[in-house]
């Protein structure tokens, strides 16, 4: 049996929805105002599916906007970053899939809140 686990950060909260080999799924709650690190993954890749809210996404070069019932893709090794610009809280589910899905396999490109890789 699965245990739910969930992890504050400094830009809200993720919650581990269900993983199995080479994928996992997370419920990722972002803060009004605030954003998650301009990062990157060697091992995996992540699809986006905003459920509640409007999230301005950066994937490589390009920002846009993804609404409700709206997804996006983030393939492996791109820079990327999920801002919520909005006075709501933000949901988004995350779908990755890879080889290697810790929580190590982040590289931390530009962080608000001082962090270093993996944390």
């Amino acid at each position: 049996m699965q245990t739910t686990l969930t992890s504050t950060r400094p830009w809200g909260r993720w919650t581990v929805l269900g993983e199995g080999e080479g994928y996992k799924v997370k419920r990722i709650e972002v803060n009004p105002g605030h954003r998650l690190s301009l990062q990157r993954h060697a091992s995996r890749s992540e699809h986006w599916v905003v459920v509640v809210g409007t999230a301005k996404v950066t994937i490589g070069d390009r920002t846009s906007f993804v609404q409700a019932q709206e997804s996006t893709f983030v393939p492996t090794g791109t820079d990327h970053r999920i801002e919520n610009p909005g006075p709501h809280p933000l949901t988004i589910i995350e779908i990755q899939n890879g080889v290697y899905l810790g929580e190590d396999d982040i590289v931390r490109l530009q962080d608000d809140y001082g962090r270093s890789d993996g944390k």
